[in-house]
């Protein structure tokens, strides 16, 4: 069995490990264990790379990643992409119903507010900039270097931080800070307090290493602009760990007579499951996850 992971995520990186591991311990060459595949972008100049076989860069858009499917012999694909990468989601659904196999969206929970939280939630990065007028001067921007077009006519200050080096246009007063998670409650609150921080602006990527600046956030008073996620495409099914993802793929490859795993990954579902995305933003069971 070949499953293709449209990676880039800390969740994606684990599962191919947990596939890998179940290959390894049945050899893969006797048809019991699965082989691996990750697939990442490409946008990351010094990517983690994760067990098994690596590509890296685009398919081609839907048709070409359905191609790619047909003639490496994919039996599943899992989209274990950023939350946020809506576009190659869209395309994996696209493609997977082309090529005839199954999907499976791995999705970390999102954060949800607690007590003490000043959230405004908008629906896209245009929204959040236009969001900034009247919350603060000083902000804090920490939705990835792929997306500072949409602030670039602020005249806030701006604290932006990213994996790699972000490119123009950006805001005219910005300062970069490149640094990649897991992040603490102690270096957040720091850095909110030496850049004199007074508005938080971030997407709701979810997870356990990019929360601790919503926590900081909190304790300071300072409102937080989240960019809510957009769905996972119609009918996909979803799970919320790779413990889950991995026994749909391994059920998959006991063959026709052993379903799905029970849970989120056992029935189509338009986007995040209820429950585990209703933890707290501080909790680490939410996992670990890359900024922006």
């Amino acid at each position: 069995m070949h499953v293709l992971i449209l990676g880039g995520t800390t969740e994606g990186r684990v599962l191919a490990g947990l596939l890998h591991d179940a290959a390894g311990a049945t050899g893969a060459t006797d048809g019991a264990g699965p082989r691996v595949t990750s697939s990442l972008a490409g946008r990351v100049a010094a990517p983690r790379l994760p067990a098994g076989e690596v590509r890296v860069g685009g398919f081609g858009g839907a048709a070409g990643l359905a191609d790619w499917i047909r003639l490496h012999g994919v039996d599943a694909v899992i989209d274990a992409t950023h939350p946020f990468a809506e576009r190659i989601s869209f395309n994996a659904a696209r493609a997977a119903a082309t090529a005839h196999v199954p999907l499976l969206a791995l999705r970390r929970p999102g954060w949800v507010p607690g007590e003490g939280d000043d959230w405004h939630e908008v629906g896209s990065l245009a929204e959040a900039a236009g969001a900034l007028g009247g919350l603060g001067g000083r902000v804090f921007l920490t939705t990835g270097r792929m997306g500072l077009a949409a602030f670039a006519d602020r005249p806030e200050w701006f604290l932006v931080r990213s994996v790699d080096a972000p490119e123009a246009p950006m805001p005219a007063r910005t300062e970069v800070l490149l640094e990649r998670g897991p992040f603490t409650l102690e270096g957040e609150r720091e850095l909110l307090a030496r850049h004199r921080i007074d508005v938080l602006v971030t997407k709701d990527s979810g997870g356990a290493a990019t929360a601790p600046k919503l926590a900081a956030a909190r304790e300071a008073g300072i409102p937080v602009v989240v960019v809510r996620r957009p769905p996972v495409p119609a009918g996909v099914a979803v799970a919320a760990t790779p413990e889950e993802a991995a026994r749909w793929a391994l059920d998959l490859g006991r063959g026709p007579g052993v379903g799905p795993a029970p849970g989120p990954a056992s029935a189509p579902a338009p986007g995040p499951r209820p429950g585990p995305a209703g933890q707290r933003a501080t909790d680490p069971a939410a996992g670990p996850s890359m900024e922006g």
